[in-house]
């Protein structure tokens, strides 16, 4: 950790370019592998009941924080410590929506015909809401959601894209407390996922050209966004299959044939190059280019001649009716939202709330967030020697940012919001909300680090996909300008940090707690202490580099950048 502390003197204003060098990926990956020590690892128990709010420290409260709402503040941790967890949870759950992406953008004239093929204040709405809407619970699992089920801008040539792609997010957000049925069947119907997986304008084949459906929708609403490509057991392992170490298919070419057909006919409603009505409208059928043959697939048969709607309604049914659904997707909000590699029981229990929320309703998203953040190896202490070897996450760079920006109260003053692209690896985060490179978005959920402690320990770790030595540093040095000058005409708050200034060690101590949990190690703290205590806290400058430098070296640690 020593050689992190170099960076210290850029706030002191040394050399700008100098790095946290210990910073490095082995650093990261050994303290996440440092969590793991068998990657099968599995707790059959039932979960724990949550503590009553009494009980609840300000750490145990900020961890959860981090976990369900992207990042712990003093009211924050207040209201946990009040309601409890559980009642924290339905606060939010019942807590209203405010203005949308679309509305937001509509409202400041960015439906002008010069933004027609640009995504001129998309970026921008996008980080408004993820740092300052009020319904933070909501914002984290939307977030999750769009790593599920992805749009990525560069997938999307029409016009008005850049309201297009924010009419999707306003999509996720309101399907977000939902039933997944209701979720899926929006998200098929989107003009947005409509574009990008090419079921807008998808037809019936003709023998004369040599026509085929498109299957790319039918493909990937099988392979990502609903049952995955193998059999599970309600634990999210995999059926085994005829022979050792196989598995079972859960289809093959003629399922997705079969619903390539059943999804044939859908176009947008109501285009017009002059406006951008249709970006918020589901798509319509046209009974004329739908497929009207007989289909088989997943069990379910269409008669001959069953209308396009009637199709896509049975077809969608019997998709989120699938048995995988509930371990495919539960064990994905899991890593979203707590664990890389959660064990086979927490992933069990998540299913059977997918399977039954208790009243006989199957894929309540309420009930499964409820389930995934009160689960005991969710709310268990890293300390607790109960507590799973596999627990925890590499928090990925968006979250990183945005839980900087709760924390220290990100504000916009001119509402613009101008944080912007932040996709490059090299100089900001490698990560940018609905950039995803492709539709396996930024990472696969299955992707193990090879060459690497997790890789030999078999742990799954998706957000080192995207973690090189290039986006480390990169973080490194983007979060050093934007932690100093904020990003844009964005700035942050510290002015509750730089009462306790004088004190290097309170003051490391509480920026431990809002961002870490609490969770670093002794050494980390005492030499991050040590090199904050360095900087003279005689001026008001002198203590604003005290604050800075504290925060980034925060931002900077290994046993940060994990979450437990």
């Amino acid at each position: 950790m020593d050689a992190n502390l170099s960076c210290v003197t850029d706030h002191a204003g040394a050399d700008a370019r100098r790095m946290p060098t210990a910073l490095s990926l082995a650093g990261v990956t050994a303290s996440l592998a440092a969590c793991g020590g068998g990657g099968g690892a599995v707790d059959a128990s039932p979960p724990a009941q949550p503590p009553t709010p009494a009980a609840i420290s300000r750490a145990e409260a900020a961890r959860f924080l981090g976990q369900a709402a992207f990042a712990a503040t003093d009211t924050g941790i207040n209201r946990v410590q009040a309601l409890g967890f559980a009642a924290w949870l339905d606060e939010q759950l019942a807590a209203p929506r405010n203005t949308g992406h679309v509305d937001w953008m509509l409202a400041r004239g960015y439906a002008d015909v010069a933004n027609l093929n640009s995504f001129n204040g998309t970026d921008n709405t996008l980080w408004r809401k993820l740092i300052s809407a009020p319904d933070a619970l909501r914002q984290r699992v939307t977030w999750a959601l769009s790593e599920i089920f992805v749009v990525a801008m560069a997938g999307l040539p029409v016009p008005w894209r850049g309201l297009l792609a924010a009419a999707y997010m306003d999509v996720l957000e309101a399907h977000a407390f939902g039933l997944y049925r209701d979720l899926l069947g929006a998200v098929t119907l989107s003009p947005g996922m409509g574009v990008y997986l090419n079921l807008r304008g998808n037809q019936k084949g003709n023998a004369a050209t040599g026509r085929q459906p498109d299957e790319n929708y039918a493909r990937e609403v099988l392979q990502l966004f609903s049952i995955g490509l193998v059999v599970l057991a309600p634990d999210g392992t995999p059926r085994a299959g005829p022979t050792p170490g196989s598995s079972v298919d859960t289809y093959d070419q003629s399922t997705i044939s079969g619903l390539a057909r059943v999804f044939t006919g859908w176009e947008f409603d109501g285009f017009n190059r002059n406006e951008p009505g249709y970006v918020q409208r589901p798509m319509l059928h046209i009974a004329s280019r739908h497929d009207t043959g007989a289909q088989t697939f997943l069990g379910t048969t269409l008669a001959a001649g069953t209308d396009g709607v009637t199709a896509m309604r049975l077809a969608l049914d019997a998709i989120a009716a699938h048995p995988n659904v509930g371990p495919f997707i539960g064990r994905q909000l899991i890593q979203r939202l707590v664990a890389s590699q959660p064990s086979a029981a927490y992933v069990a229990r998540v299913s059977a709330v997918w399977a039954d929320n208790g009243a006989g309703v199957r894929g309540d998203l309420k009930a499964v967030i409820k389930a995934v953040l009160l689960d005991s190896e969710a709310r268990v202490l890293p300390s607790d020697s109960t507590a799973l070897r596999t627990r925890g996450k590499l928090r990925e760079p968006v979250q990183r940012l945005v839980q900087w920006a709760r924390s220290f109260g990100l504000a916009s003053p001119t509402d613009l919001w101008n944080l912007g692209n932040l996709s490059d690896p090299a100089t900001r985060l490698s990560q940018s909300p609905l950039r995803s490179p492709s539709v396996f978005n930024f990472f696969r959920p299955g992707y193990v680090p090879p060459n690497s402690a997790l890789g030999t320990l078999g742990i799954t770790a998706p957000e080192f996909q995207i973690t090189n030595e290039s986006s480390v540093v990169g973080w490194a040095n983007f979060m050093q300008g934007a932690v100093a000058n904020g990003i844009g005409e964005t700035r942050p708050d510290y002015g509750t940090e730089l009462a306790l200034a004088a004190d290097a060690a309170a003051l490391v101590a509480r920026i431990a707690l809002l961002l870490a949990a609490d969770s670093l190690d002794a050494d980390t703290l005492a030499s991050i202490s040590s090199a904050v205590a360095s900087i003279s806290a005689a001026s008001d400058a002198g203590k604003l580099n005290r604050v800075r430098a504290a925060i980034h070296l925060v931002l900077c640690a290994p046993d940060y950048l994990v979450q437990l």
